[in-house]
């Protein structure tokens, strides 16, 4: 611990402290960390493009922090979380819109639904949900998925919205 300290009082840390090998990754830090924010979301919403144009760059930023002199290994870290991330949700993006079946994308879109509206009801005003605690019957969960299809809707670009 005494060493790491007497090393952050030297010129090189100083140095490197106020370079952009430093505050570039930092600043970086933001795409994976949205990135791993956003796999819990619904895989409806996700950009196969900007999956794969996320990962070809964080590819080729990973070469270039590896063969920058001095390595930038903050930098290297940075995209192989990113990589790692974005690998992930193009798993998920096929999996949903070419694996799954019509009717297994039907019954994720009902547990969506289900969830999104029983944690936030404040959020969804214009859906009556149901009153009593679960179990819930299959028609009761229909009536509501449909009313709340017939107010809102998932959009590819944006979380759940309010239907025009």
């Amino acid at each position: 611990m005494a060493a790491v300290l007497k090393y952050m009082r030297t010129k090189e840390f100083r140095d490197w402290i106020c370079s952009t090998h430093f505050w570039g990754p930092v600043a970086n830090w933001g795409l994976p960390l949205a990135a791993l924010g956003d796999l819990k979301k619904d895989p409806e919403i996700i950009s196969g493009k900007m999956t794969m144009a996320l990962s070809i760059y964080s590819l080729l930023f990973m070469r270039f922090a590896w063969k920058v002199i001095p390595r930038n290994l903050l930098l290297m870290s940075c995209h192989i979380t990113n990589e790692v991330a974005q690998l992930t949700q193009g798993a998920r993006f096929i999996n949903y819109h070419y694996v799954m079946s019509e009717e297994d994308r039907k019954k994720y879109h009902v547990k969506l639904v289900d969830e999104e509206l029983h944690k936030h009801p404040e959020e969804y005003p214009e859906v009556k949900a149901i009153a009593h605690a679960p179990p819930y019957s299959e028609q009761e969960i229909k009536a509501e998925v449909e009313d709340f299809d017939k107010h809102y809707k998932v959009k590819k670009d944006t979380s759940i919205k309010t239907a025009v």
